[in-house]
């Protein structure tokens, strides 16, 4: 059982103005997803496509997919038993907040290495594809948000993506559709980021409230989740 306290802690840092008991409740409804049996997946949990990058990697280029999928295989340290049911748990916590405030875009991200090869990998997700690493260099947080809530631990609620970028906000592009996000960062009980969760939508405005309780109880919950994954301390980078 996560305690009430985590949750009013975790609004209270995050600026979230979100009903406590709302929240509440979608954390014990995705506690409960944690626990429920699950039918074997009929999707490849460790590849998925990718957009390829421009010469500098600085940018996706839209609708034009690299020729080899994203292996996540090597981060666990091969295809193992235990790789398999955290990735598992990671779609099925995807899918369950989706079917509720149904996104256009959701995923969760991972941090990994250190230092100037630290970055985000994407673990688990819904919709498009897009980008599967994000650096956590302050050069690439000034147009990511996913990399600057990655480094701050602070997340970001945009109503309007175009007046986001009209005030000089970064936004890093993977789908020119995009018209509002959440980014939010999960943390552990010594506020250290462990990832994120993204998600996205072709709607101005679209992440209300009601909308934003799922969000904030999937950060949450995964802060549990990730801090127990099978992952490799020192994995070689994926290709």
């Amino acid at each position: 059982m996560i305690p009430v306290r985590q949750l009013t802690d975790y609004l209270r840092e995050q600026s979230l103005p979100l009903d406590k008991t709302e929240l509440q409740i979608a954390v014990m409804t995705l506690t409960a997803v944690l626990a429920a049996d699950k039918p074997a997946s009929r999707r490849d949990l460790f590849r998925y496509p990718v957009p390829k990058l421009s010469e500098d990697g600085a940018c996706s280029l839209v609708e034009e997919l690299a020729d080899q999928p994203y292996d996540l295989s090597p981060w666990f340290g091969g295809e193992t038993q235990e790789a398999v049911a955290a990735l598992t748990q990671l779609q099925a916590l995807v899918e369950s907040v989706n079917h509720k405030i149904g996104a256009d875009w959701l995923g969760i991200y991972q941090r990994m290495g250190h230092g100037e090869d630290a970055r985000l990998v994407k673990l688990a997700y819904l919709g498009l594809p897009s980008r599967a690493e994000f650096p956590l260099t302050e050069a690439f947080a000034e147009k990511s948000n996913n990399s600057r809530v990655g480094l701050s631990g602070w997340g970001v609620v945009i109503e309007d993506i175009a007046a986001w970028r009209a005030d000089g906000g970064g936004y890093y592009e993977c789908d020119p559709k995009v018209r509002s996000e959440v980014c939010l960062p999960v943390v552990d009980e010594h506020d250290r980021v462990l990832g994120i969760i993204d998600a996205e939508s072709s709607q101005q405005g679209f992440f209300t409230p009601e909308k934003q309780v799922w969000l904030a109880a999937l950060a949450i919950v995964l802060a549990a989740q990730m801090w127990d994954m099978p992952l490799e301390k020192h994995p070689a980078r994926p290709n």
